[in-house]
């Protein structure tokens, strides 16, 4: 009953999504190869001198095996094993190169998708973050990535060794005898039928395995974010219970998985044993009957050996590929996804302005606003904020107050004509200098793992020991720091976690005094 869910088939939207996944997943993977097809191409190339060289060897054991029949001379013998010697270090070098070159390729593509992704996670807005956990993003960073990595290096290198092998392989072993060839080859069509079969249900499992891992990473991560709640509210076995529940899923797709895979190697290797015995039958009554000799049968035998293993290779190859593509499809959805907004074309900021240093004037001019196209969380709001003056906002729980904040720093766009700084509307100015002249103090302030210091210098990379001691001065901070065991080297841990509620907020609001 489970294999038969293992194979059941999938419905048209859902065959139609998987395919544009998998064009969108291998036009990426080809981009990829473009820009490193020097070493791609230096790589490729040592496949194929390692197999020409590696390939000769079978046919010096063919000559050394007529020559034994004949009783040939030990000396003989003794350069016939320095000749397989030297084919085999030949072999060796070109081996470690061509593993040297596309593995090397394969780390320098997944250090460049990581960069893409990161950089890309940078420009999304909050409506973003909102859709996706970061436990799920995490996933993609990693284990996707790595998934695509051993696509675009590895499993590119098999199965390119595998075609060397038999297209150098076949004319040679056709050339000891046509006949024993095709009944050689006559398993590789069952071989490509169950390639196929597998590999699409292969895919499809990988794929659920991924997202389940999204889930648990996700749980795990905002426990870990949430350490002092779940505590606070005595919910560790709550949440124990809730991650075993994510974590057995997740095993239990694994072994799903697990299964089809452990059924794939099996049947191959069955398939290929079929070819093999039938070679040694047909290929034994051939010598026995003189139509060829005892080392061309030994040769044809090594030949079969060397196609074997690359054979046997493409069922791993298979696996590479399918997990390496649904794993460049998730990061790919990623990717597509556009940034809520851009810059306007033509900035009104011009070159003459980048010195520019606003009055501080804010102005809001009939804004109405909603988030995702529902109802409006501000109707109508008009004020201005002359330069100098200190403004309280308030309200209940809802009312729009740190939207006001949110479209003033464009962290989500304004309609058009609605938000101004000293005249200027918003939209017109670009967001980097608009924040570089704005700060925010959030809510919630958040504070990275690092020292006090180097929490306050966020966004001030020029700030000096004495000013980051001064904007802790402002806002009543510097003794409290001067007290930690390290000072204002001291690290804060994960989010902040080592300093009080009051002191985060102290650190951020010193932040923003700093920019």
């Amino acid at each position: 009953m489970a294999e038969r869910r293992m194979f059941r088939g999938l419905s048209g939207r859902e065959r139609g999504d998987s395919g544009r996944v998998r064009r969108q997943a291998w036009n990426r993977i080809l981009a990829a190869w473009r820009r490193h097809r020097r070493v791609l191409a230096a790589g490729l190339g040592c496949i194929l001198l390692g197999n020409a060289i590696g390939l000769t060897a079978p046919t010096v054991v063919r000559y050394a095996v007529d020559d034994l029949a004949r009783a040939t001379t030990a000396e003989k013998f003794f350069r016939y094993g320095l000749l397989v010697i030297a084919i085999a270090l030949g072999q060796g070098v070109f081996l470690f190169w061509q593993r040297r070159l596309l593995v090397g390729m394969s780390r320098d593509i997944e250090y460049e998708l990581r960069n893409e992704f990161f950089a890309h996670l940078e420009q999304m807005g909050p409506r973003f973050f909102h859709e996706y956990r970061t436990g799920d993003l995490m996933s993609r960073a990693t284990n996707d990535l790595n998934a695509v990595r051993m696509l675009v290096g590895p499993a590119l290198m098999y199965s390119v060794n595998a075609l060397v092998v038999f297209a150098l392989a076949l004319p040679l072993m056709i050339r000891v005898s046509g006949r024993l060839t095709l009944l050689a080859l006559c398993s590789l069509p069952l071989v490509s039928v169950a390639t196929k079969l597998f590999g699409a249900r292969i895919h499809a499992h990988f794929e659920r395995v991924q997202e389940q891992l999204g889930r648990l990473s996700a749980r795990a991560q905002e426990n870990f974010a949430g350490v002092r709640v779940v505590r606070a509210y005595g919910q560790e076995e709550a949440e124990r219970r809730a991650f075993r529940a994510l974590n057995r899923e997740y095993v239990r797709r694994n072994l799903r998985l697990i299964r089809l895979t452990a059924l794939f190697y099996p049947t191959l290797a069955a398939l290929i044993g079929l070819g093999s015995a039938a070679v040694l039958w047909y290929g034994g009554r051939l010598a026995l009957q003189g139509t060829i000799s005892v080392g061309q049968f030994v040769e044809f035998t090594l030949y079969l050996a060397r196609l074997i293993w690359p054979v046997i290779a493409m069922g791993w190859v298979v696996n590479l590929v399918e997990r390496g593509l649904a794993s460049m499809g998730r990061i790919v959805e990623i990717l597509e996804r556009e940034p809520e907004s851009r810059d306007v074309a033509t900035p009104l900021l011009s070159k003459t302005d980048e010195e520019w240093v606003p009055q501080g004037k804010i102005e809001i001019r009939h804004l109405t606003f909603s988030y995702d196209g529902q109802a409006p969380v501000l109707r109508d709001v008009s004020l201005v904020i002359e330069p100098g003056e200190t403004v309280a906002i308030v309200g209940r729980t809802g009312s729009g107050k740190t939207t006001v904040v949110n479209v003033l720093t464009r962290l989500y766009e304004p309609p058009p004509g609605t938000v101004f700084l000293d005249g200027r509307d918003v939209r017109e100015i670009p967001r980097a200098r608009l924040r570089a002249v704005l700060g925010v103090v959030p809510q919630e302030p958040f504070l990275f793992g690092l020292s006090v210091a180097e929490n306050i210098a966020f966004g001030a990379d020029s700030a000096s020991e004495s000013e980051i001691v001064e904007a802790a001065r402002w806002v009543g901070l510097e003794e409290e720091i001067r007290g930690f065991p390290e000072g204002f080297r001291t690290l804060v841990g994960e989010r902040g976690i080592m300093l009080s509620g009051g002191q985060r907020q102290r650190v951020a609001i010193a932040r923003a005094l700093l920019r």
